[in-house]
């Protein structure tokens, strides 16, 4: 069996074991592929992970950097109380119409609420409306600007929260210090950024599977 189909293998049967999608997440794999959004959604197994660690966190106020077609969202919000909140930011105006339309399929409509614009204008205007923290933060977004996300996500956010960077391996090629590749110039920038940030204890983990080779930076905030 080659790598990749042992990969893909491993994520299928801890998916259907553990991560089952229903109707309402397959429904939105299948409208953002019909509109034609680029494969780039989290796995099952992925998603299932962000949720229980918004769970763990007993978030109650949930901020995602990158909505897509919202497959990601879905599980998120699932993890919040019936009184929570998850806000979104989409760059492109018709992603953000898919996600809408998969976010009220699967009844989460009322819970979130979808924004759509470049994330480094929306998120100044969250902090000017002066709502209470987010207890979980999730980044997967353009990596170049990985840095100024995390900036804001500190701002946002207060002791104890969460926050998790998707993406961050790039096929191994994190570790070359002269690439010069935008993604992995922001994604190391970024790492930089959490090593040297005197409120924030993290680390990264490597995973693979039916998204190939790749991996996620959890942090926390400290104070």
């Amino acid at each position: 069996m080659a790598e990749q189909e042992r990969w893909n293998a491993v994520d299928d049967y801890f998916t259907s074991a553990l991560a089952p999608a229903d109707e309402a997440l397959e429904a939105a794999l299948r409208e953002s592929d019909a509109a034609g959004l680029p494969q780039i959604a989290v796995a099952p197994n992925q998603g299932k992970l962000l949720q229980l660690l918004a769970r763990m966190q007993g978030a109650r106020r949930i901020l995602e950097i990158g909505t897509l077609g919202g497959y990601s969202t879905i599980w998120l919000a699932r993890a919040l109380p019936a009184d929570g909140r998850l806000i979104t930011l989409e760059h492109q105006a018709a992603h953000a119409e898919v996600a809408r339309r998969n976010l009220a399929r699967a009844g989460l409509d009322g819970v979130v609420e979808v924004r759509v614009g470049p994330a480094l204008d929306a998120l100044p205007g969250l902090a000017a409306e002066g709502g209470a923290p987010f207890d979980f933060v999730f980044i997967d977004a353009d990596k170049v600007n990985n840095p100024h996300y995390l900036d804001w996500a500190v701002r946002l956010t207060g002791p104890g929260s969460v926050i998790v960077c998707d993406n961050v391996v790039r096929d191994g090629a994190v570790t070359d210090a002269d690439s010069t590749d935008p993604a992995v110039v922001g994604t190391r920038a970024l790492v930089d950024r959490v090593a040297a940030h005197p409120r924030l204890s993290a680390t990264a983990v490597q995973t693979v599977g039916t998204k190939g080779y790749d991996g996620f930076l959890l942090a926390r905030v400290t104070d």
